[in-house]
């Protein structure tokens, strides 16, 4: 019962916001309270699981053959905790900044978590699917309500590239449950079943059905056109929220409810996969380099942090799937730090161009101390989080089965270089070089230092010490492997 908290919290705090929250104020203080009751339930569930996994089990629609079963795995429990960490981040961040109809707006925000959750705890393949959905639609009316100049453009691209993938998965899915011996199952373990025991050239078409919804979600080239615009155009909450946490159900679904349900398929097309990951690293890279606005520049480098993640996932290294379940958290709380920066920036300088920033370290040098701990954390600078994930993905890519694994490794490696290059860049334009003017005079206030030392300390923490995460993801990471 334990994991249906995960759910009902946000999503019954969601509805009391949407019909009595009125004001900023009290919409703030119901969106903190449910955030910071999730984050301790998630906290609960990922100590549980250093010993067992939980499970829930409930007659849900017994004549479709499908039950409301939840499980959290390592996995499962690991991206759940970081929900958990980043929502309530966002949350506390925002205590200080009001918006146009606040019931709505975090009723909003709330709902989509609930959905997050019910996609990471899913066993249940019609589970997966509803909560899918439910993550995603909040988004697309929070992007559209509260967005950019562009955003309704924008909005409707999303919409439909993610609504086009989401059905060619769930006709992906229902093929499966119609493939289960007996009666019709959605259980995950009854998919896998019947997906592994399908002929192979059943496996190679149905592979695409269901891989580019997940692509379309990470996402990887050529299925990103989307998120550069998305991320652009979208409030800074609901950019985190895409970023820090969407991008994972992509990446989580692929390791759930791929890799295990249809390993021939897998096989057959693993090199395309890996080949297109890479290309999106490169590619990505270099538009990063030559971006002036600090959020396209973000949302590149995360196209190139993730096509890594699923370059490795295709390359069926036991060391390389472990680094991907740890990457995924630290990339989360990476992502996350580099939002709420660039926001406090364009709040108070009022521009996320480049070319009119500089000397930040000056004028706010607590904001610029974070800017660089969170942007080297982000390319792997050791004893921050994103070393050791990334070290072990790059080591994976090394071990990979392909017979080009070592060319794949050194192509690859160039997102290093890039990375580093886009990044230092930002850095030096950002916060140090000529000081400009700021349109609020002030450093990082109360609640955006709590929220910013959070990310801080979770980065060296975890960049010092990673047991906790590496202990929590070892037993998912061998059974996926194997």
């Amino acid at each position: 019962m334990i994991l249906c908290f995960l759910i009902l919290i946000p999503f019954l705090f969601s509805i009391l916001t949407f019909v009595f929250a009125q004001n900023n104020s009290v919409a703030k203080s119901l969106a903190l309270i449910s955030s910071i009751a999730t984050l301790a339930v998630s906290s609960y569930v990922s100590g549980t699981n250093f010993t067992t996994p939980i499970t829930f089990n409930h007659e849900w629609i017994p004549i479709l053959g499908t039950q409301f079963t939840l499980l959290a795995d390592g996995m499962s429990s690991m991206l759940c905790l970081l929900t958990g960490i980043v929502v309530m981040v966002v949350m506390i961040v925002n205590v200080n900044k009001d918006v146009e109809k606040p019931g709505a707006f975090y009723g909003f925000l709330l709902l989509s978590q609930a959905g997050l959750m019910g996609v990471f705890l899913a066993n249940d393949a019609l589970v997966f699917y509803v909560f899918w959905e439910l993550a995603l639609i909040p988004v697309y009316f929070l992007c559209s309500k509260w967005g950019g100049e562009k955003r309704i453009p924008v909005t409707f691209k999303f919409f439909i590239y993610t609504f086009v993938g989401s059905l060619m998965m769930l006709a992906g899915l229902i093929y499966l449950s119609l493939q289960t011996p007996g009666l019709t199952s959605y259980s995950w373990n009854d998919i896998v079943r019947a997906g592994s025991s399908l002929p192979a050239e059943k496996q190679q078409w149905l592979f695409w059905l269901i891989f580019i919804a997940f692509a379309i979600k990470m996402p990887i080239f050529p299925f990103h056109t989307w998120q550069p615009d998305t991320y652009e155009q979208s409030p800074t909450p609901v950019t985190i929220i895409l970023s820090a946490l969407m991008v994972k159900m992509g990446m989580y679904a692929v390791l759930r409810w791929l890799l295990p349900v249809l390993p021939a398929g897998v096989a057959y097309w693993s090199d395309t996969v890996v080949i297109l990951s890479v290309i999106g690293i490169v590619y990505a890279s270099c538009i990063a380099i030559v971006q002036t606005d600090i959020k396209r520049l973000i949302a590149y480098s995360s196209i190139a942090h993730m096509g890594l993640m699923c370059a490795v996932a295709f390359m069926h290294s036991g060391i390389g799937m472990h680094g991907i379940m740890v990457q995924m958290f630290n990339h989360g709380i990476n992502i996350t730090g580099m939002w709420i920066i660039v926001s406090l920036i364009e709040n108070r300088w009022g521009t996320r161009d480049m070319t009119k920033l500089g000397g930040m370290a000056t004028v706010a040098p607590k904001m610029a101390i974070a800017l660089v701990i969170i942007s080297l954390a982000s390319i792997g600078l050791p004893l921050t989080n994103g070393f050791i994930g990334e070290f072990m993905l790059y080591n994976g890519l090394f071990r990979g089965d392909s017979v080009n694994h070592i060319i794949i490794m050194v192509v690859a490696g160039l997102g290093i270089i890039l990375g580093a290059v886009y990044t230092l860049n930002m850095i030096q334009k950002t916060a140090y070089g000529n000081t400009t003017k700021m349109v609020v005079n002030k450093d990082l206030s109360t609640n955006e230092y709590i929220g910013v030392a959070i990310i801080i300390i979770l980065v060296l923490f975890l960049g010092v010490y990673p047991k906790p995460l590496l202990d929590l993801t070892a037993g998912v990471a061998a059974m996926i492997v194997h």
